[in-house]
């Protein structure tokens, strides 16, 4: 599974982000990256800001747990997770294996 790969601190997620949307939810896999909808414009940080309060709240970690790697004002974003397992990850997301 190439949009999550394991660390010996957590996890790198390979995300496909679509600002702009109704609501925040995950969409499922578009190609190699999981999918998420974000309802905050892409302006400002805001859209970044939506995407790892998301996963904070999603993963049941601190926000200072979640780091942006690369992709700061683009749609493929590469986030690191420190403190959580890829099982409860995709729990998570309910993505199977």
């Amino acid at each position: 599974m190439t949009w999550l790969v394991a660390d010996e601190l957590g996890v790198t997620l390979r995300l496909h982000i679509q600002p702009g949307a109704k609501k925040t939810e995950v969409a499922g896999l578009h190609g190699e990256a999981l999918k998420i909808r974000l309802a905050a414009p892409p302006v400002d940080g805001k859209a970044n800001a939506c995407l790892i309060a998301f996963l904070a709240d999603r993963l049941a970690v601190a926000r200072s747990a979640v780091s942006l790697i690369s992709g700061d004002t683009s749609r493929a974003k590469r986030v690191h997770v420190s403190g959580v397992e890829p099982a409860s990850v995709k729990n998570a997301f309910l993505i199977p294996d």
